[in-house]
């Protein structure tokens, strides 16, 4: 019997799940998409303006509506519904209103398709994705969130900007949560097998010296700010990232990114729901990798991981 085409549910039809869902028709990540909205206008209206580009996309169909039922038998289901950012507003203080919607909606999509892969997108990703786990009483391969996965992108982009090489010529992860406390693991960075904290030596300049790290990471860390102020959401890089991770899983193609699963401990601190490099596949998340770590980038993973669990307990979680 041939395989049942690929189907992805994206719940939540605002500027970030629409934003998947035209990464994903572009991409041709899925045979078929699906957006859910409780706003029947605006899931019909996102629809319909994606269906009307069909015939310039890879071969695959879109449709969705607002009943619940439209996630049904879906392979991957991207949560992105919650409560939005505003400016100046960190991730982990949109957590209360955010897992709110959870409590409700979590059992729904976990009852329409229950033997999908859950993608959590929803900000602030990491207590959200704890929470959502322990409602949704699935496994932690088949709840995970989008973690750092756009934080790494950022970086690796900003790495390459300022070495003057290729984006796919650097290696390297933000790992810890998706937010203020999140770690550039610098100890395994590399630019063509050259680690990068070795760069300035290895071409006698001051190109990606400490100084300048610590600048990139703060622009990782206040980019998603900066986009906010000026057009009121991101939505692009988030799209195009959350569209590689259900390639992963889909192609099972046992791809390492930096995804937020449930970690069973962090040196010692306990079970928390945070980035680290894991290998995607059809089953979801997979082996979560433990980089080299400098005893400062130990000890920042540490700290983000006792603010997410922090906050998630505030909630029950």
């Amino acid at each position: 019997m041939p395989r049942r085409a690929s189907r992805v549910a994206v719940v939540g039809a605002g500027a970030v799940g629409s934003a998947i869902a035209y990464a994903m028709l572009l991409r041709g990540s899925a045979r078929e998409v699906v957006l859910y909205d409780i706003n029947a206008d605006k899931v019909n209206a996102e629809v319909l303006d994606l269906a009307h580009g069909i015939s310039f996309t890879p071969m695959n169909s879109v449709g969705g509506g607002d009943d619940i039922s439209v996630c049904a038998d879906a392979d991957v289901v991207v949560i992105t519904a919650g409560a939005k950012q505003k400016p100046g507003q960190s991730r982990l203080d949109l957590a209360g209103a955010t897992i709110d919607i959870m409590r409700t909606l979590v059992p729904q999509l976990v009852e329409v398709a229950p033997h999908a892969v859950h993608l959590m997108v929803a900000n602030p990703v990491d207590v959200v994705t704890q929470a959502g786990l322990a409602i949704s009483g699935l496994g932690p391969n088949q709840f995970f969130g989008s973690g750092t996965v756009l934080d790494t992108s950022r970086l690796r982009y900003l790495v390459a900007r300022r070495a003057g090489v290729a984006v796919q010529s650097v290696h390297g992860y933000i790992a810890g949560e998706h937010g203020d406390s999140e770690v550039p693991m610098w100890s395994s960075a590399t630019i063509g097998g050259i680690p990068v904290e070795d760069w300035p030596a290895a071409t006698g300049t001051d190109v990606l010296d400490q100084a300048d790290r610590d600048q990139i990471r703060h622009e990782v860390v206040h980019a998603a700010d900066t986009i906010i102020r000026g057009k009121g959401a991101t939505n692009y890089a988030i799209g195009l990232s959350t569209a590689r991770i259900i390639e992963a899983v889909l192609r099972d193609e046992h791809r390492v990114l930096s995804v937020s699963s449930r970690l069973p401990d962090v040196y010692g601190s306990g079970p928390v729901c945070m980035s680290m490099p894991t290998i995607i596949g059809r089953d979801g998340a997979g082996r979560t990798l433990t980089l080299p770590a400098s005893p400062a980038e130990q000890a920042s993973l540490l700290a983000s991981a006792e603010s997410i669990r922090a906050v998630a307990a505030r909630f029950g979680f």
